[in-house]
């Protein structure tokens, strides 16, 4: 791994960018970095009128409605933002955290995370290298960069967010080998592995309950954060990086070692109660 770049710029300015999941939250959040980049932002999101209220107010290009499950509606979106101009970042933020125990979470749930959390970057980033080819083709462009917004359940074990957590190191995974696979084509693929965000996904969690406490044990980071990092990586060969880091390597430590670790899940999750009461 290579150490950041802080200020990349499209290397064919102007290019475009395609984030999902955007109208709020941290997809809002990196699309307002890649606007302040260079790029031409395509701020894509299920609600197609607020993915244009929040290209309007951080002066993206466009904004449209997008369902990361619908692997053909991918393709549209690129072809769309190839009309802004030539594709130089796709970036996967849309996600779902339907937290509960395995046995508990409902088939729909299940589903959904998997689908969404899982799948959704898969169809992006096929979408995403099929442009990058045909544009390196065509010679209009070469490259480009695939960002993906993960979360520190990819790494270890998180009781309580067990699919949730299965779904994101799947994600994780994908990126991992995908980098190396497209990595000789001037692609690059980089994913953002925060701990718990102060956004609304985190405050829809069962209050009180074994998944948001011990997501709040750790430190809350901002969107603009975990916006800032992930585009970082871009025009870098860092494939990942963990927000905070010390969060990583307890995550890591705890995937080595999950029995020993896991002992200490009943005294992270008090600390993690008293900090959301401390918040109310």
């Amino acid at each position: 791994m290579t150490g950041r770049s802080e200020h990349v710029v499209p290397p064919h300015a102007p290019r475009s960018a395609v984030v999902t999941g955007a109208a709020r939250g941290i997809g809002e959040a990196i699309a307002t970095e890649l606007v302040a980049r260079g790029y031409r932002v395509l701020v894509t999101d299920l609600d197609a009128a607020a993915a244009q209220a929040t290209a309007d107010r951080i002066g993206a290009a466009g904004g449209c409605a997008y369902d990361v499950t619908d692997p053909a509606a991918a393709h549209d979106v690129a072809t769309r933002a190839r009309e802004l101009a030539p594709l130089g970042a796709w970036v996967s933020n849309a996600g779902v955290g339907f937290d509960g125990a395995v046995t508990e979470l409902s088939e729909a749930h299940a589903r959904a995370l998997i689908e969404i959390n899982t799948l959704g970057p898969v169809w992006g980033a096929r979408a995403a290298v099929a442009a990058f080819r045909e544009q390196s083709a065509a010679g209009t462009a070469r490259g480009g960069e695939i960002g993906v917004t993960v979360s520190l359940s990819a790494l270890g074990p998180v009781p309580g967010l067990s699919v949730y957590a299965a779904s994101k190191a799947g994600a994780l995974s994908m990126v991992s080998g995908l980098a190396s696979e497209v990595r000789a084509e001037g692609i690059r693929v980089h994913a953002i592995c925060p701990d718990g965000v102060n956004t609304d996904l985190l405050r829809s969690m069962k209050p009180g309950g074994q998944a948001q406490a011990l997501v709040r044990s750790g430190t809350l980071v901002t969107s603009e954060q975990v916006a800032r990092e992930l585009v970082g990586m871009f025009g870098t060969s860092r494939v990942y990086r963990t927000l905070p880091g010390w969060r990583g390597a307890m995550m890591r430590l705890t995937a080595l070692a999950p029995g020993p670790m896991l002992r200490l899940e009943p005294a992270m999750r008090a600390v993690g109660a008293r900090k959301a009461r401390s918040l109310r």
